[in-house]
């Protein structure tokens, strides 16, 4: 009896919190099969990164509809090339855009303001855009926002004029597959 209490608790807290998420879950364009592959992969990169190079290089993957975005920085150009094939030797990974940058690891100060810009942005695509926040997924580097999505050019342009005029912002990337 407490424990089926405990549980109508649970779910008393916790169904309100999940109705905002469900919407997002929908509108995504990935199957869920795509979405699970995509967490794989990404988990996949970044396990082969640290076994080559451990705390030698500062990176981050993305995974969307199997299409890698490699941000960070690796201490050599060789290094950046390494992982750049590192990751696209993983399996039903279809393409790698290495945007990794030579030179030293940013600061933890640059961190946080990164994942302040991509919180911004996504604030602001969520509230100031007709496209589905669940279409587009956002990360940002040294102040540099890539975005990510299948979507259609219309999508692609409104949430590209959202970021770009997002304050501390320097620049988009757009990595899109089109649907028209």
């Amino acid at each position: 009896m407490r424990k089926r209490r405990l549980l109508l608790v649970y779910l008393a807290v916790l169904l309100p919190a999940l109705q905002g998420c469900i919407p997002g879950l929908i509108d995504d364009r990935r199957t869920s099969a795509t979405q699970i592959e995509d967490s794989g992969i990404e988990r996949k990169i970044g396990n082969r990164i640290e076994e080559k190079f451990g705390t030698e290089v500062h990176y981050d993957v993305v995974s969307y509809n199997r299409y890698v975005v490699l941000m960070g920085g690796a201490p050599t150009q060789q290094a950046k090339d390494e992982i750049g094939a590192l990751a696209l030797g993983v399996q039903n990974v279809r393409n790698v855009q290495n945007e990794m940058v030579v030179g030293a690891a940013t600061s933890s100060g640059t961190h946080a303001n990164d994942a302040y810009l991509t919180s911004k942005v996504k604030t602001r695509l969520a509230t100031a855009s007709k496209v589905g926040p669940a279409r587009i997924k956002v990360v940002t580097e040294d102040s540099v926002v890539y975005l990510m999505g299948l979507v259609t050019h219309k999508e692609a342009d409104e949430a590209a004029e959202i970021a770009s005029t997002t304050s501390g912002v320097q620049k988009v990337v757009k990595v899109f597959e089109y649907t028209d």
